[in-house]
């Protein structure tokens, strides 16, 4: 039967690893995060959208996929602060740079989430978003 909804809107959400170190190099002298450590940070991309009634789906999953290749090559077992843009690379100027980098391949682009250890996590809703 034909789907009666067939331009809801609906979020994918898709996780990607990368393996890479960082220092702080703003916090107070002593802190620990000011020395060079390494974290796995997790990294979810957030689109939302309609669902194309023909194909059933908001978007290929292979297409964030090809969108976020080029950044992770860029940041995956790197030194964050080696990267033009990311001299303070908390969690938040991580998150944002990575949206200023992906929006313009994605532009259904709505959050992205970084979680740099298994219990703390930054979400970031650029320009735009709700």
């Amino acid at each position: 039967p034909p789907d009666p909804q067939p331009y809801r809107s609906m979020q994918l959400r898709k996780s990607f690893q990368i393996e890479a170190a960082h220092r702080l190099p703003r916090v107070l002298a002593g802190h620990k995060c000011g020395r060079l450590h390494g974290h796995s940070f997790v990294i979810e991309v957030v689109v939302e959208g309609p669902v194309d009634p023909n194909l059933g789906w908001v978007m290929d999953y292979a297409d964030i996929n090809a969108a976020y290749r080029p950044l992770y090559d860029l940041l995956d077992h790197n030194c964050l602060n080696d990267i033009p843009g990311l001299e303070n690379p908390t969690s938040e100027s991580l998150a944002a740079w990575i949206w200023t980098h992906l929006k313009p391949a994605l532009p259904l682009l709505t959050e992205i989430a970084i979680a740099e250890t298994c219990t703390s996590r930054c979400i970031y809703k650029g320009p735009g978003s709700s």
